[in-house]
C-alpha cells in the first residue's frame, strides 16, 4: 500500500514528522493491562511506502482554498535523517491536487495513483464546525473527491505540551484498526480526532476507545480583541479557542473527544440538501 501524507501546518511541522515516523515503522505494542509471560510480535506496517507532498509554510484554517493566480513552486527537503518529501508554496488542497495530477504519476508512471492519502497530524482538533475551516481536512476531501480514499488526522491541544510522537502512536492504532476491514473504498474521507496527549501525562500511552460519531454542527463561540495600532487605526485579533461552542450535542464527535475518546467521523463533500431538493423544485419548476 502507497499513502500521500501531506498536511496544513507545514512540511517541517512536528506533526507530520511524527505521523511519518508511525506510519513508516511497526506501531509499538499498548501497555500491557496486567503482566503477561511472552511479549507478542509487533504489528507489521501495511505500507509499502510514504510520499509526503505538504505545504512549505503553515496554511491553518485555509480552509478548502486553492491557488490559480501564481506558479505553485516545489522544493525537495530533506526534513529529518528519516523523513524527505516535497514542500509546495501553497494550499493543502493545492498539494493533493498537484501531487494526484502530476507529481504521483512522474514519480510512479503514468495512471498511478496512490492507495491512501493522509493528511495530518494536525496540531489542534477538527472536530465540530471546524472541519468546514480545516486545511487539513480540505485536504482530505480534496482527495476523495478526486477518487482517491483519504483520513485526516489531528490532535487535541491541551494546557501543556504536546507528546506528538504518543499522538502518532494512537493515530496509527486507529488507521491500523480502519484498514483491518478492507480498503477504503475510493471516495471514502474519515476524520480522526485524538485526545491530548501531554509529554507530563505519564498515562498518555495507555489505550483510548475509539467512538465513530457525528459531527457537532453548532457554531463557536467568536470573540475578538479591539485593539488601536499606534496610528489610531482600528483592528480586532480573534481571542478564542475555536474550541468553544454554543452548544455540545452528547454523542457527538466533540462530546466525545472531550471525554478522552478518539472519534472518527465519516465525512462527505456534497453540500447539496437533497431533503429540501423536491421543495424547492415544486416551488420554481412548477
Amino acid at each position: 500500500m502507497r499513502i500521500l501524507l501531506t498536511n496544513d501546518d507545514g512540511i517541517h511541522a512536528p506533526g507530520i514528522i511524527a505521523l511519518h515516523h508511525a506510519l513508516t515503522n511497526s506501531p509499538a505494542d499498548p501497555p500491557p493491562t496486567k503482566p503477561t509471560p511472552t511479549k507478542s510480535p509487533p504489528t507489521k506496517s501495511p505500507f509499502d511506502e510514504v510520499v509526503t507532498v505538504a505545504p512549505l509554510t503553515v496554511q491553518s484554517a485555509t480552509g478548502h482554498g486553492l491557488t490559480f493566480h501564481k506558479p505553485l513552486a516545489i522544493t525537495n527537503e530533506t526534513v529529518n535523517d528519516h523523513m524527505q518529501g516535497i514542500a509546495v508554496n501553497a494550499r493543502p488542497a493545492d498539494c493533493v491536487k498537484l501531487a494526484l495530477t502530476c507529481l504521483w504519476p512522474d514519480r510512479f508512471g503514468e495512471g498511478a495513483r496512490p492507495d491512501l492519502v493522509i493528511s495530518g497530524m494536525n496540531a489542534g482538533a477538527n472536530c465540530g464546525i471546524n472541519v468546514i475551516y480545516s486545511g487539513t481536512v480540505a485536504a482530505a476531501l480534496e482527495a476523495a473527491f478526486l477518487g482517491v480514499p483519504a483520513i485526516a488526522v489531528s490532535l487535541m491541544l491541551g494546557n501543556h505540551e504536546p507528546d506528538y510522537a504518543c499522538g502518532a502512536t494512537h493515530a496509527r492504532r486507529a488507521i491500523d484498526a480502519v484498514l483491518a476491514h478492507g480498503p477504503l473504498e475510493p471516495h471514502t474521507c474519515l476524520s480522526i480526532n485524538i485526545p491530548p496527549c501531554e509529554a507530563d501525562n505519564p498515562h498518555r500511552h495507555d489505550p483510548l476507545p475509539l467512538k465513530v460519531c457525528p459531527m457537532n454542527t453548532h457554531g463557536l463561540q467568536d470573540g475578538y480583541e479591539r485593539r488601536v495600532s499606534p496610528g489610531g487605526a482600528v483592528y480586532y485579533w480573534a481571542n478564542r479557542s475555536g474550541l468553544e461552542f454554543r452548544h455540545t450535542d452528547p454523542g457527538s464527535d466533540v462530546s466525545e473527544l472531550f471525554a478522552g475518546a478518539i472519534t472518527l467521523t465519516p465525512l462527505k463533500y456534497d453540500l447539496t440538501e437533497h431533503d429540501h431538493l423536491h421543495l424547492w423544485q415544486g416551488e420554481l419548476e412548477g
